[in-house]
């Protein structure tokens, strides 16, 4: 391939932005990918997981760090009504900063980490914690690297179990962006398997690579100095990811911020001005979509901003039918691709948006002091 997101490799590495393209315009073949490493696991996956599934009174914990941690606020609504039990997200930064006041000792809990690099200290300190303050903890480790600490610690562990994405989804832009949408697909693939979604899934963040790109540039063009995201329920972790990519790939010269529909009004509201770009991401449930559309139809009569997009499927992605939680895989791709080309915009290096250090693709300067009881 010559081209990604329709800019030359060679204009892609002037910009320093090869890697972030790729990556980006890559997901639904990662996807795929995903899907069958646990195709082909599945009895071992099925084996360690369905006595622990079994326990009626397991507590079931999402967690990561930054990005990582938005897989499990996307999709913890919706296992928890799949699976018909609770299923919380709590990042690694609150189960190390604060883990007397999340874990139960008592509980048996199943704790489910995500992380790019397995390598990062509070994912690394969290497993242990776990341990340390529950009687029966077990962990399934999702992550993009083989040679990081999780995914080697997992080998000699009995109460773990190590699902590697495919070799690609280890960004090696600084931006978390296929290895984001990898580990939460294949974590809904294993606990709520839909196939048909999955499929649409695929189909429309494909069509909306092919139709959508021009659009979406010149979106990036627009002159806005801040941005709010806006979801309800799957889409609010989409909002707040979205609004962490924007951040990033622009060096904090956007003001960012997520939030739901609803929320919105309740004080964020005020952020709006004619520098201001909002992101309404457009639920598919018709209850939902009444706050989306009263939100929407407020902010036009309200006139502070001309820059509202209100996104919707049948919009974007052509004749898909997608649940809210699989329908946060095309609208962060998109909501990616706009930051990718605002970075541009802005003349920042994509690849890497900090040079000077501040902040590290994979997190740096933190001590994990011991815990004590």
């Amino acid at each position: 391939m010559n081209t990604y997101l329709n800019h030359s490799i060679n204009e892609l590495d002037k910009n320093n932005a090869v890697w972030t393209a790729k990556e980006i315009q890559q997901q639904p073949d990662s996807w795929l990918k995903a899907v069958d490493i646990i195709n082909t696991q599945q009895a071992t996956i099925d084996a360690w997981l369905k006595p622990l599934l079994a326990q009626s009174k397991l507590r079931i914990i999402l967690t990561g760090a930054g990005t990582s941690a938005y897989v499990g606020e996307t999709i913890a609504p919706a296992l928890t009504q799949s699976m018909t039990r609770q299923v919380e997200a709590i990042s690694t930064t609150d189960l190390v900063g604060s883990p007397h006041q999340y874990l139960l000792k008592d509980t048996p809990t199943l704790l489910v980490s995500f992380a790019r690099s397995g390598n990062s200290p509070e994912s690394v300190a969290a497993v242990s914690i776990a341990d340390q303050l529950v009687d029966n903890c077990f962990h399934l480790i999702i992550t993009c690297n083989e040679d990081g600490a999780l995914a080697k610690q997992s080998a000699i562990k009995q109460n773990q179990l190590c699902l590697l994405m495919p070799e690609e989804t280890l960004d090696k832009s600084f931006a978390m962006t296929s290895s984001f949408t990898s580990m939460m697909l294949s974590t809904l693939y294993i606990f709520a398997p839909n196939k048909e979604q999955l499929a649409n899934t695929i189909a429309a963040t494909r069509y909306l690579l092919e139709h959508q790109l021009d659009n979406i540039k010149q979106q990036a063009h627009i002159p806005f100095e801040r941005i709010a995201f806006l979801g309800s329920g799957a889409l609010k972790g989409i909002a707040t990811e979205a609004a962490l990519k924007m951040l990033e790939l622009t060096a904090g010269q956007v003001n960012c911020y997520a939030e739901s529909p609803l929320g919105f009004r309740h004080g964020p509201k005020s952020l709006v001005d004619s520098h201001t770009m909002v992101i309404l991401l457009g639920s598919n449930d018709p209850y939902c979509q009444r706050y989306d559309s009263d939100l929407a139809i407020e902010l036009n009569n309200d006139k502070k901003t001309e820059h509202l997009y209100y996104l919707t499927a049948q919009q974007l992605l052509g004749d898909q039918q997608l649940e809210d939680v699989w329908l946060a895989f095309p609208f962060i791709v998109y909501c990616q691709i706009l930051a990718f080309y605002k970075s541009l915009v802005l003349t920042i290096t994509p690849d890497n948006p900090c040079p000077s250090g501040e902040v590290n693709r994979v997190v740096q300067g933190v001590v994990i002091h011991p815990l004590k009881d």
